[in-house]
């Protein structure tokens, strides 16, 4: 029997997610808002969350995880926004859309 994509040893770890997925998506489009001028394409959008995702430290849980303090503010999250904004501006992935 193949073992499912988020299986280990019959436990499913599809329900883990990252805490700041969520708040990523939240705030990106205020952060977008600033950027008048620019419209980004699908592709830019993605390469903005994924740096972003990737400059902000990992804050995992699961399902039923009672969260005590959050590490990451807002604040930081909106300034790794601003810069991913800034930096997929300047090199966007496909000059044809967008």
């Amino acid at each position: 029997m193949a073992q499912k994509k988020y299986e280990v040893a019959g436990v499913s770890l599809e329900n883990i997610r990252n805490r700041n997925e969520l708040r990523v998506i939240k705030l990106m489009p205020q952060v977008l808002a600033e950027h008048l001028d620019y419209h980004p394409s699908y592709l830019d959008i993605q390469d903005i969350y994924a740096l972003t995702m990737n400059n902000l430290s990992p804050r995992y849980r699961q399902q039923g995880t009672i969260v005590i303090g959050e590490p990451v503010s807002d604040a930081e999250i909106i300034r790794e926004l601003r810069a991913a904004v800034n930096k997929v501006e300047l090199a966007p992935t496909d000059t044809n859309e967008g």
